[in-house]
Protein backbone atom coordinates (compact mmCIF):
# COMPACT_ATOMS: atom_id res chain seq x y z
CA UNK A 1 0.00 0.00 0.00
CA UNK A 2 0.74 3.80 -0.53
CA UNK A 3 -0.07 7.06 0.49
CA UNK A 4 0.26 10.13 -1.57
CA UNK A 5 -0.74 13.35 -0.77
CA UNK A 6 -1.84 15.25 -3.66
CA UNK A 7 -2.25 19.01 -3.41
CA UNK A 8 -2.99 21.74 -5.31
CA UNK A 9 0.34 24.65 -5.04
CA UNK A 10 3.71 24.19 -3.67
CA UNK A 11 4.76 24.79 -0.28
CA UNK A 12 7.74 26.89 -0.23
CA UNK A 13 11.35 26.32 2.24
CA UNK A 14 11.30 26.92 5.25
CA UNK A 15 9.74 25.97 8.72
CA UNK A 16 6.63 24.59 7.43
CA UNK A 17 7.98 22.51 5.51
CA UNK A 18 10.50 21.23 7.14
CA UNK A 19 7.94 19.86 9.56
CA UNK A 20 5.60 18.56 6.71
CA UNK A 21 8.73 16.65 5.78
CA UNK A 22 9.72 15.25 9.36
CA UNK A 23 5.99 14.23 9.76
CA UNK A 24 6.34 12.33 6.39
CA UNK A 25 10.13 10.42 7.24
CA UNK A 26 8.50 9.70 10.19
CA UNK A 27 5.31 7.80 8.42
CA UNK A 28 7.26 6.64 5.73
CA UNK A 29 9.83 4.74 8.51
CA UNK A 30 6.63 3.26 10.61
CA UNK A 31 4.84 2.11 7.48
CA UNK A 32 7.20 -0.42 6.87
CA UNK A 33 6.59 -2.61 9.54
CA UNK A 34 2.69 -2.34 8.45
CA UNK A 35 3.16 -2.71 4.90
CA UNK A 36 3.56 0.95 3.73
CA UNK A 37 5.63 1.16 0.62
CA UNK A 38 5.87 4.42 0.74
CA UNK A 39 4.13 8.19 1.74
CA UNK A 40 4.38 10.60 -0.92
CA UNK A 41 4.06 13.90 -1.43
CA UNK A 42 2.57 15.43 -5.14
CA UNK A 43 2.45 18.93 -5.39
CA UNK A 44 0.46 20.11 -8.66
CA UNK A 45 0.66 23.94 -10.07
CA UNK A 46 -2.71 26.01 -9.32
CA UNK A 47 -5.09 26.64 -12.28
CA UNK A 48 -4.58 30.25 -14.05
CA UNK A 49 -8.27 30.33 -15.06
CA UNK A 50 -10.48 33.30 -14.28
CA UNK A 51 -12.96 31.86 -13.12
CA UNK A 52 -13.25 30.23 -9.59
CA UNK A 53 -15.56 27.34 -11.22
CA UNK A 54 -13.08 26.47 -14.03
CA UNK A 55 -10.12 26.60 -11.59
CA UNK A 56 -11.92 24.35 -9.29
CA UNK A 57 -12.96 21.70 -12.69
CA UNK A 58 -9.09 21.89 -14.16
CA UNK A 59 -7.60 21.43 -10.96
CA UNK A 60 -9.65 18.48 -10.25
CA UNK A 61 -9.24 17.26 -13.54
CA UNK A 62 -5.22 17.21 -12.43
CA UNK A 63 -6.01 15.78 -9.06
CA UNK A 64 -8.15 12.71 -11.04
CA UNK A 65 -5.45 11.95 -13.83
CA UNK A 66 -3.19 10.66 -10.92
CA UNK A 67 -5.15 7.91 -9.46
CA UNK A 68 -4.14 4.42 -10.44
CA UNK A 69 -6.86 2.01 -11.11
CA UNK A 70 -7.94 0.55 -7.53
CA UNK A 71 -7.18 3.93 -5.51
CA UNK A 72 -9.23 4.86 -2.54
CA UNK A 73 -9.53 9.00 -2.85
CA UNK A 74 -9.87 11.26 0.74
CA UNK A 75 -10.73 14.16 -0.30
CA UNK A 76 -10.15 17.00 2.59
CA UNK A 77 -13.05 19.19 2.21
CA UNK A 78 -15.05 21.81 4.79
CA UNK A 79 -18.11 20.19 4.70
CA UNK A 80 -16.51 16.24 5.39
CA UNK A 81 -16.64 13.78 8.04
CA UNK A 82 -14.83 14.48 11.44
CA UNK A 83 -13.10 11.56 12.60
CA UNK A 84 -10.87 10.92 15.39
CA UNK A 85 -7.59 9.77 15.06
CA UNK A 86 -8.37 5.67 16.43
CA UNK A 87 -11.44 5.57 13.69
CA UNK A 88 -8.86 7.33 11.26
CA UNK A 89 -6.35 4.60 11.57
CA UNK A 90 -9.06 2.06 11.42
CA UNK A 91 -10.26 3.42 8.41
CA UNK A 92 -6.44 3.30 6.79
CA UNK A 93 -6.12 -0.45 8.16
CA UNK A 94 -9.49 -1.81 6.85
CA UNK A 95 -7.93 -0.58 3.88
CA UNK A 96 -5.09 -2.10 3.88
CA UNK A 97 -6.53 -5.19 4.85
CA UNK A 98 -9.06 -5.38 1.94
CA UNK A 99 -5.67 -5.19 -0.23
CA UNK A 100 -6.13 -1.18 -1.43
CA UNK A 101 -2.90 -0.57 -3.14
CA UNK A 102 -2.93 3.33 -3.55
CA UNK A 103 -4.75 6.00 -0.84
CA UNK A 104 -4.88 9.27 -2.48
CA UNK A 105 -5.32 12.42 0.06
CA UNK A 106 -6.32 15.51 -2.04
CA UNK A 107 -6.02 19.44 -0.66
CA UNK A 108 -7.56 21.64 -3.51
CA UNK A 109 -6.62 24.82 -4.28
CA UNK A 110 -7.63 28.15 -2.82
CA UNK A 111 -11.24 27.70 -4.14
CA UNK A 112 -11.81 24.17 -2.78
CA UNK A 113 -12.24 21.10 -4.79
CA UNK A 114 -14.16 20.86 -8.34
CA UNK A 115 -17.27 18.08 -8.14
CA UNK A 116 -15.50 15.46 -10.21
CA UNK A 117 -13.06 15.10 -6.86
CA UNK A 118 -15.99 15.58 -4.66
CA UNK A 119 -17.91 12.80 -6.64
CA UNK A 120 -15.05 10.62 -6.86
CA UNK A 121 -14.23 10.75 -3.37
CA UNK A 122 -14.12 7.10 -1.34
CA UNK A 123 -14.23 9.55 1.96
CA UNK A 124 -14.47 13.17 2.60
CA UNK A 125 -12.77 14.15 5.45
CA UNK A 126 -12.60 17.81 7.79
CA UNK A 127 -9.39 18.50 10.11
CA UNK A 128 -12.54 20.58 12.64
CA UNK A 129 -14.98 22.98 12.00
CA UNK A 130 -12.05 25.66 11.62
CA UNK A 131 -10.57 26.94 8.34
CA UNK A 132 -6.51 26.16 8.34
CA UNK A 133 -3.97 27.38 5.88
CA UNK A 134 -2.99 24.63 3.02
CA UNK A 135 0.29 24.50 4.09
CA UNK A 136 -1.08 23.53 7.88
CA UNK A 137 -3.60 21.20 6.57
CA UNK A 138 -0.65 18.79 4.55
CA UNK A 139 1.43 19.44 8.23
CA UNK A 140 -1.76 17.62 10.06
CA UNK A 141 -2.68 15.22 7.32
CA UNK A 142 0.77 14.25 7.58
CA UNK A 143 0.84 14.03 11.48
CA UNK A 144 -2.46 12.26 11.36
CA UNK A 145 -1.20 9.66 8.71
CA UNK A 146 2.08 9.21 10.97
CA UNK A 147 -0.15 9.08 13.97
CA UNK A 148 -2.29 6.20 12.41
CA UNK A 149 0.39 4.05 12.13
CA UNK A 150 1.58 4.60 15.37
CA UNK A 151 -1.72 3.44 16.69
CA UNK A 152 -1.70 0.29 14.52
CA UNK A 153 1.81 -0.43 15.70
CA UNK A 154 1.01 0.15 18.64
CA UNK A 155 3.48 2.91 19.44
CA UNK A 156 3.33 4.80 22.38
CA UNK A 157 2.93 8.09 20.71
CA UNK A 158 -0.98 8.01 20.84
CA UNK A 159 -2.17 8.59 23.80
CA UNK A 160 -5.86 8.29 24.71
Amino acid sequence: MRFTLSCIGRMKAGADRDLLDRYLDRARKSGRGLGVIDVLLNEMPESRAQRAEDRKAEEAGSILATLQSGARLVVLDENGRNMSSPDFSRTLETWKNDGVPDIVFAIGGADGHGVEVLARADLKLALGAMTWPHQIARILLAEQIYRAMTIQSGHPYHRV
